[in-house]
């Protein structure tokens, strides 16, 4: 394989595109002291006040270390608490302090510029395109993954 080859690649490129929305995201976030992850739980948590944490990894497609490294993370900010669920005692319930509520909401303007410069490079078809593509692959090979995504039914 030729070098060329590989960068026309579509792991190649995804991890690129990874890095790149990574770091957009965290220039965009970093006077918020936010990640990715933690926007992503956070927003979760927005959703839906008390899930579980295995509940909440499977929603974001974590695996139970990340989801846990990340809460933890949160908690020691005063973000979230974390308590023994009421529908299972050997589960861990999560939701937002009102500081996490109101760090969320101040997150919002900051996020939506993340997401228009990284989409910046594409028309509207074209973006439109590229998420049904997207959505394609990760749909067509989610059996692949090393962890499970469960949505959430609501949003």
């Amino acid at each position: 394989m030729h070098l060329s080859d590989m960068y026309q690649r579509p792991g190649f490129l995804l991890r690129r595109a990874h890095q790149i929305s990574a770091a957009i995201f965290e220039s965009a976030c970093t006077d918020l002291g936010l990640t990715q992850a933690q926007y992503g739980a956070m927003t979760v948590l927005a959703s839906e006040p008390d899930i579980d944490q295995s509940r909440l990894a499977r929603a974001l497609a974590f695996d139970k270390v990340t989801v846990l490294r990340v809460v933890r993370g949160l908690e020691t900010r005063g973000l979230v608490v974390r308590e023994v669920s009421e529908a299972s005692r050997r589960q861990m319930a999560v939701r937002l302090t009102p500081a996490g509520k109101r760090l969320l909401k101040k997150a919002e303007a900051p996020v939506q510029a993340a997401y228009e410069q990284l989409m910046a490079p594409l028309d509207a078809r074209q973006r439109t395109h590229f998420i049904q593509l997207l959505q394609s692959m990760t749909d067509g090979l989610n059996t692949q993954a090393r962890a499970s995504f469960v949505p959430l039914k609501h949003g």
